[in-house]
């Protein structure tokens, strides 16, 4: 199937899990995640009406920007490190990887040079596996409210990977924990912040995380085939 068919079926997809889940479709956007692949097929893919590209790294991201600039929104999806910060406000539209204070900080403080609010989404790490970035659970409502003290980045939400697994309900259990997690931030009523944002599925499982909640998913295989 071409590039334009598959991202269709992801978008039928995508539609049929929301209404299973009672939400309307529009509920869910799908992040077409771009790394890795070449730009003629990322222009397939804008051709066919993809609107969010998330890429993983700071400076393949910068080349992709420069050769297509607006025609789509740019999301980080990968971890960040700090001294890249100074690129990342000026290249996303949304960031899903802040997982600790000093990368907020200096999100703020890049951002605030450039006179942008950059938004971001906090990064979790739901099953506390050590080899994955991500702030632990018990310690997610302290960044959110540290980072809601910072004038030049907006809380929008959470983002989390769960384990690997070739069965998509095993991730079920961590997309619950998220949505959950997302609940008691919410109840915090922290100013400034929305929560609105759940990020967490991906091609082999973005229906189940649908299911439980997920607002952005990010497919890449799906849409452009298993990457070299």
């Amino acid at each position: 199937m071409s590039i334009a068919e598959n991202l269709r079926s992801v978008e039928d997809r995508i539609a049929a899990a929301a209404r299973r889940a009672g939400r309307e479709p529009s509920s869910v956007r799908l992040v077409t995640v771009t790394k890795t692949v070449d730009r003629d097929r990322i222009r397939q893919a804008i051709t066919a009406g993809a609107a969010i590209l998330g890429e993983n790294r700071v400076q393949e991201a910068k080349e992709k920007i420069e050769a297509f600039g607006k025609a789509a929104n740019w999301h980080l999806i990968g971890h960040l490190q700090t001294n890249k910060a100074k690129y990342a406000v000026k290249l996303f539209d949304l960031i899903h990887s802040v997982d600790n204070r000093e990368l907020a900080k200096e999100l703020d403080r890049q951002a605030g040079k450039i006179g942008k609010v950059q938004d971001v989404l906090i990064e979790v790490s739901i099953a506390g596996e050590e080899a994955k970035a991500g702030v632990g659970i018990g310690d997610t409502v302290q960044l959110v409210k540290e980072a809601a003290g910072l004038k030049h980045i907006r809380v929008l939400g959470l983002m989390t990977m769960p384990p690997f697994s070739d069965d998509p309900e095993r991730a079920r259990p961590y997309f619950r924990k998220l949505r959950d997690l997302a609940d008691a931030v919410r109840k915090e009523a922290i100013a400034g912040v929305s929560m609105n944002e759940l990020s967490m599925g991906m091609s082999g499982d973005f229906e189940v995380a649908i299911e439980e909640g997920a607002t952005l998913v990010r497919v890449g295989t799906a849409i452009f085939g298993e990457r070299s």
